[in-house]
């Protein structure tokens, strides 16, 4: 819809791929309603639908996502992307905090597999950007994806262990 300014409004749908957990405003407790946040994931490849201006930058979508969610995390630790779909092959591109969506999504026309938009950490490295709190929880998710994977190594290793010994009593047995 174009107004009288030449500024258009519309909606743009953004995947979420997000493979830490992230911090969210929410109510807690019981009688005391105290408010509280709490770290937890949300769930990966949903989707969600946002109704932007013409005039709304990469910037100001990332917040209007994290405050749709109550996400209380800086947006600064996101980035949202841009998914082009061409002959068969998928390219995936960073977009700049100043670029328009709305305005990308209707150049490229109403096919959603020729362009959609996915929202992601930022890949800096940059661990300074986050909380005490969530570099704990990060952490502990490492921790236990180490435990598990350590569990699948002695898992592989005692079957295969087993595997041998049934084949030498094999080889061993009289014929």
């Amino acid at each position: 819809m174009l107004n009288t300014h030449g500024v258009y409004t519309g909606f743009i749908k953004v995947q979420l791929d997000l493979r830490r957990p992230v911090t969210v405003r929410g109510a807690r407790g019981g009688a005391g309603g105290t408010v509280g946040e709490e770290a937890f994931y949300l769930p990966k490849g949903s989707t969600n639908t946002l109704h932007i201006s013409s005039n709304n930058t990469v910037k100001q979508v990332i917040v209007a996502l994290l405050n749709k969610f109550t996400v209380a995390d800086n947006p600064a630790k996101y980035a949202l992307y841009k998914r082009c779909r061409r002959e068969e092959q998928v390219y995936v591109c960073k977009l700049a905090d100043g670029e328009q969506p709305l305005f990308l999504r209707l150049v490229a026309g109403p096919d959603s597999d020729t362009l959609s938009f996915v929202l992601k950490e930022q890949q800096t490295g940059d661990w300074d950007a986050f909380s005490i709190p969530e570099l704990h929880n990060f952490l502990r998710i490492l921790e236990k994806e180490e435990q598990e994977q350590m569990e699948a190594v002695i898992r592989r290793y005692d079957n295969y262990r087993q595997r041998l010994q049934e084949a030498l009593s094999e080889a061993r047995a009289p014929c």
